[in-house]
């Protein structure tokens, strides 16, 4: 479990495009990461 303020872990996924996108790729960026549930499920 992460706590505020702590860094993320190194991660990678495929972007809306297709293309693989990691955590390193915004190195000494600002990055926002929003997580929302599913749609059509609750919480």
């Amino acid at each position: 479990m992460l706590n505020i303020g702590d860094k993320a872990p190194a991660f990678s996924l495929p972007s809306d495009s297709g293309a693989i996108t990691s955590l390193a790729d915004f190195a000494g960026k600002t990055l926002v990461l929003f997580f929302f549930p599913k749609a059509d499920t609750p919480g």
